[in-house]
């Protein structure tokens, strides 16, 4: 175990390079000029000219890089000139609101999608199977942002059902006490029920959003390799057997048409860090996508650079995790 996760971690060194390098040079060369942003726009060549100055902007590339580098090698991932704090304690103060989103919409399409995968395949040309279709269908279709615009206008305005979509707690709620930063977590830590349902409110409806996006290639593929694996001959000799058949779909269909779902499940939360930035903006949500989208409005380096570089290191954390699960499901695939 340990020597795989050395070995990933080897192989995961080069791609962490190439971001660094890449990230810094779309920075360099997208629309847009810090300092002239930053000093106004009635400012004069000089006050512009000593702000590049002051942020090293007047150097070569190569110089900038090599700065660049040292820092990141210290830990130190610059400042934001929009708050002016550091990159490093935004990105730590905004990830938890992020990861919780991302993780709910997760489990949500996750207890939705296999077991409607599972059902669809059983039943094929049931009102299950056509059910599955046309949510995939919508969840593939219907760009997040869409979707959550329409959840807004449904469940907030018309029906009222909903809270108004301003961040994680509403106007009349103080966040728990900190321990997780997950606001869920930390309120039933604290044992605040009127918390727990106030952050829970402000979470269905982004959650739901990221969930239906989630739910598509979720539900999918779960349908298609169940209908590979009820096909094969081992199932057709647990049945002769006269095994149960709740025995025969989960112990053994369902096991065995769990690598093509674990694999497309990283996949899909992967699409989901991408999803929330889209997400996190419709329900002002105070997470690092919405922090990300206005760095970058702004022409603001350094939370951008901090932004990608957190996402290349969460998505090399997932594959090696997805790599690791590989082996719990088949042993054939921890030996090999």
């Amino acid at each position: 175990m340990l020597r795989v996760i050395l070995s990933r971690l080897g192989t995961a060194v080069p791609s962490l390079i190439g971001v660094v390098v890449v990230t810094f040079l779309l920075t360099r060369v997208l629309p847009g000029d810090t300092a002239t942003y930053f000093a106004g726009p009635v400012a004069s060549a000089e006050a512009i000219a000593q702000i590049k100055a002051q942020l090293g902007l007047d150097q070569p590339l190569p110089v900038q890089f090599g700065r660049y580098v040292s820092d990141l090698a210290r830990g130190n991932l610059g400042s934001s000139l929009g708050t002016g704090q550091p990159v490093l304690h935004e990105i730590a103060t905004r990830l938890p609101a992020s990861a919780e989103l991302t993780l709910c919409g997760l489990l949500l399409a996750v207890l939705v999608a296999l077991p409607l995968g599972i059902l669809a395949a059983l039943r094929q040309g049931s009102w299950v199977d056509h059910l599955c279709r046309v949510l995939t269908t919508a969840g593939v279709s219907l760009p997040v942002f869409f979707t959550g615009l329409l959840a807004v206008y449904v469940f907030y305005f018309i029906l009222g059902w909903a809270p108004s979509p301003l961040g994680r707690l509403d106007a009349f709620a103080s966040p728990p006490p900190a321990v997780t930063n997950f606001f869920l977590i930390d309120s039933l830590l604290a044992g605040d029920s009127e918390t727990f349902l106030a952050a829970l409110s402000q979470l269905a409806l982004p959650a739901l959003t990221l969930a239906l996006f989630a739910l598509a290639p979720l539900a999918r593929i779960t349908r298609a390799s169940m209908l590979a694996a009820l096909d094969s001959d081992f199932i057709r000799t647990a049945r002769a057997s006269g095994l149960a058949g709740r025995t025969v779909v989960i112990t053994y269909a369902f096991r065995n048409a769990m690598l093509p779902v674990v694999t497309t499940l990283g996949m899909v939360f992967s699409f989901l860090l991408g999803a929330n930035v889209l997400v996190e903006k419709v329900f002002a949500w105070p997470g690092i996508g919405s922090y990300a989208v206005e760095a970058l409005i702004a022409s603001d380096y350094a939370p951008v650079q901090g932004f990608v570089l957190t996402m290349a290191i969460l998505y090399i954390a997932l594959n090696l995790a997805i790599d690791l699960l590989y082996g719990l499901i088949d042993p054939r695939a921890k030996e090999g």
